[in-house]
């Protein structure tokens, strides 16, 4: 089956995602420059969580354009990283009016740890359906950046009952790695469309 209408309803909820997060924030109590700045922890909370989920929009799009078709395993692998996906607004609001204490911050790595499994295995999906020898087989490799992601979650999980701050630096480590595109679906792909 076409892969039209999954790619349009998870840019749809992607969007919806975004937009609960940026009215989540609220307003400063009070006209004064120390009353926003009272703000910035939710406002840097804000700031991580749209750039993790622009990466996952950004990757899905790639991993979409790089597959052919979907069948009904990848539309309800693709609904499991978006079940994970919806709960970043509600554990990003939690982690930045807490300013960072240890149990939100560690509900905040199993949410970020889950989408990254989710989306492993979504790539898992829809490499079976394409096959072991297609483009995008080729271009996945052996996905070291994924496989790391998960595991830089999951370590940092325990991490922020004890430092939240490093669990928190483990998250923005993550959304480092991942700031720049793959660029492997994009190359692999570019060249087989020119052969």
């Amino acid at each position: 089956m076409g892969k039209a209408r999954l790619e349009a309803f998870t840019d749809g909820v992607m969007a919806i995602l975004i937009t609960i997060m940026v009215l989540d924030l609220g307003l400063p109590r009070g006209t004064t420059i120390a009353a926003l700045a009272d703000m910035a922890p939710v406002f840097l909370a804000y700031v991580l969580s749209f750039v993790i989920l622009g990466i996952y929009w950004n990757n899905h799009h790639h991993l979409m354009h790089a597959s052919r078709t979907v069948n009904g395993r990848v539309l309800w692998a693709n609904l499991h990283l978006l079940f994970w996906l919806s709960l970043v607004p509600f554990v990003t609001r939690w982690v930045g009016t807490t300013a960072s204490a240890p149990i939100p911050t560690a509900v905040y790595g199993a949410v970020l740890m889950l989408a990254g499994a989710a989306y492993w295995i979504l790539v898992r999906a829809i490499l079976a359906q394409e096959g072991p020898d297609s483009v995008l087989a080729q271009a996945i490799g052996r996905d070291v950046k994924g496989n790391l992601s998960v595991v830089l979650y999951a370590a940092a999980i325990p991490l922020a009952l004890a430092r939240a701050w490093m669990a928190d630096a483990i998250y923005v480590a993550v959304a480092l790695i991942w700031l720049t595109p793959d660029p492997r679906i994009e190359s692999r792909v570019g060249r087989e469309r020119r052969t």
